[in-house]
């Protein structure tokens, strides 16, 4: 009887042995694949912030031309004012600092367009939304100016900050600004207005930061509504349609909700929502 016992436990303990070796290979497997999924956003959310900024690459090139034009105006207004038999230096020194002001000028655009499109891992550590949002601004005001259109600001003063990745988190503004002009270019001038605003919300589990990029645009259906973040779902001629799927997959895996609703009068708004920090 005891043998017998003996040997049912033998069989069991070598049946959950084999069992827990294959939930540790399924276990490490998920991992793999969760890691593979993780690396193939974080490669895909690189290409679209790269495809953005060739969309904006006109407005941006025009950004940094008025400095640059600015630069040699003055730069030639200097040697000319030093080649007089007496020069007048307090105009040299008062445009010579107006030339460093606009090198600045230049500099800050350059170094902005180099740290959105740059690919690498994902760092989340405390983020201040409101900074995030001036990261985004002097990309997308070139483009507002040439299409007439004019930002609004409202922005909490109080919001708390979010654990996030700065880089992907600029990344989601400048797409739901982008959206929102692209969404405006054909309306009659009166409608080309924007507004960004951000509101603090406190909820069950603490305090939220809500950001909302509101338009007068051409807005979307209701039939529509389902397929706004649908991968590769597009209405603009020639677009991708990865920016608001890429934009929701960031924002949810930084814990948050990204939402669309369509105004009451004309155009949309595009919402996201994020847990801040405590």
């Amino acid at each position: 009887m005891n043998e017998e016992l003996e040997q049912r436990v033998v069989e069991r303990t070598s049946q959950l042995t084999a069992v827990n070796e294959e939930l540790r290979k399924e276990i490490l497997e998920r991992r793999r694949a969760e890691d593979a999924l993780l690396q193939a956003q974080t490669e895909l959310a690189h290409a679209t912030r790269v495809t953005t900024l060739g969309e904006l690459a006109a407005s941006i090139a025009h950004e940094i031309n008025q400095p640059l034009a600015a630069i040699i105006a003055d730069a030639n207004a200097c040697l000319h004012w030093l080649e007089a038999d007496r020069p007048d230096l307090d105009s040299v020194r008062e445009t010579l600092a107006a030339v460093a002001k606009d090198g600045d000028r230049a500099a800050e655009v350059i170094t902005r367009i180099r740290s959105l499109p740059a690919r690498g891992s994902v760092a989340h550590g405390p983020c201040d939304l409101t900074g995030v949002i001036g990261d985004v601004l002097p990309l997308v005001r070139p483009e507002l100016g040439r299409h007439g259109m004019i930002l609004k600001m409202s922005l909490a003063p109080d919001l708390p900050p979010v654990r996030g990745d700065r880089i992907q988190l600029q990344q989601v503004i400048l797409n739901l600004l982008v959206n929102a002009v692209e969404a405006s270019r054909e309306v009659p001038p009166e409608r080309r207005r924007l507004t960004l605003h951000s509101t603090l919300e406190y909820r069950d589990d603490g305090p939220w930061a809500v950001v909302g990029v509101e338009d007068g645009g051409v807005g979307f259906r209701e039939a529509e509504a389902a397929r706004l973040f649908e991968a590769f779902y597009t209405t603009k001629p020639g677009g991708l349609g990865m920016g608001l799927s890429i934009s929701r997959s960031i924002i949810e895996g930084h814990g948050g909700r990204l939402w669309a609703t369509a105004n009451a009068g004309h155009g949309a708004t595009f919402h996201f929502a994020l847990p801040g920090m405590r």
